[in-house]
């Protein structure tokens, strides 16, 4: 495996930092994706909506290389993902800060060594200039104060806002977000959205968003994409998608019971599977 060298034809366009082309994944037989398309364009913030079970985080482990499709491609910054070396790969992720939904920190280190724990595995740089580092990414999400506490002692929102200057403490081109709003009431809400939107301007970052809640995607997010069915079914700007007219996006911003998306799984004949067939 090499790394990809991008050809005029196949790479990304010059606005799209993510390219997505006829991805197909499949678990346990069933599509997750079905020839999903999809372009994340520089710069901006993107949610991606949809569905429980519709793939959501699936995509963001492709964006990341942790994940391989069954078909397809998916370009990252010019380079074809699936393509990578594993050295390659890795310098991938060192340039993608990743926001995971239960923030995800390291409960035997206090605030400080949290954040400054990817800098320390996979940097060489001196004592005094990671206390630099950590102590300005901490400022950055207001935390600064709260260097050495415990991650018992931080409410949710403080979690989730230490875990975004871990995300950014190697200057990332894009950061993705794994449901970021969960749990957090309405002042921790807006205080990330107010970071995200900050973030994205200052450091001219890409950022994706997974998430639910439509009314703080609107207040955050460019551009909403909504996925159903292995593919992307509406897109548009969050303020105007939700109004759009189609079912897709009636049943799923109106949490409509019954429509596109069905509410049983694909199943076989009920009828057989209790033995009411016919008998001889």
């Amino acid at each position: 495996m090499t790394d990809a060298i991008a050809s005029p034809e196949s790479a990304p366009a010059g606005d799209a930092l993510v390219r997505v082309r006829g991805l197909t994944t499949r678990f346990s037989g069933r599509a997750v994706f079905d020839g999903l398309d999809l372009d994340i364009p520089r710069g901006k913030i993107t949610a991606i909506m949809g569905p429980s079970g519709t793939g959501k985080t699936t995509l963001l482990k492709h964006i990341t290389g942790q994940l391989a499709a069954d078909e397809g491609e998916l370009w990252v910054d010019g380079e074809d993902v699936a393509r990578l070396s594993r050295e390659g790969l890795f310098k991938l992720r060192e340039r993608v800060g990743y926001l995971f939904q239960n923030s995800a920190l390291l409960t035997d280190f206090d605030v400080f060594e949290n954040v400054a724990f990817p800098l320390r595995q996979h940097t060489k740089l001196p004592e005094e200039l990671i206390r630099d580092i950590v102590l300005t990414k901490l400022q950055a999400v207001g935390l600064r104060g709260a260097a050495r506490l415990m991650p018992s002692e931080l409410s949710g929102g403080m979690a989730r806002r230490v875990a975004l200057a871990r995300a950014i403490v190697f200057d990332p081109m894009l950061i993705l977000y794994d449901e970021p709003f969960v749990g957090l009431d309405p002042i921790a809400l807006n205080q990330v959205l107010k970071l995200i939107r900050t973030l994205n301007e200052t450091l001219g970052i890409t950022s994706v968003l997974v998430a639910h809640e439509l009314a703080a995607i609107q207040q955050v997010a460019d551009r909403v994409v909504l996925i159903a069915n292995g593919k992307v079914v509406a897109e548009g700007h969050p303020k105007e998608i939700a109004d759009d007219g189609s079912p897709w996006t009636r049943q799923f911003f109106g949490g409509e019971p019954d429509g596109p998306v069905p509410f049983h799984y694909p199943a076989g004949d009920y009828a057989a599977d209790l033995g009411l067939g016919e008998t001889a």
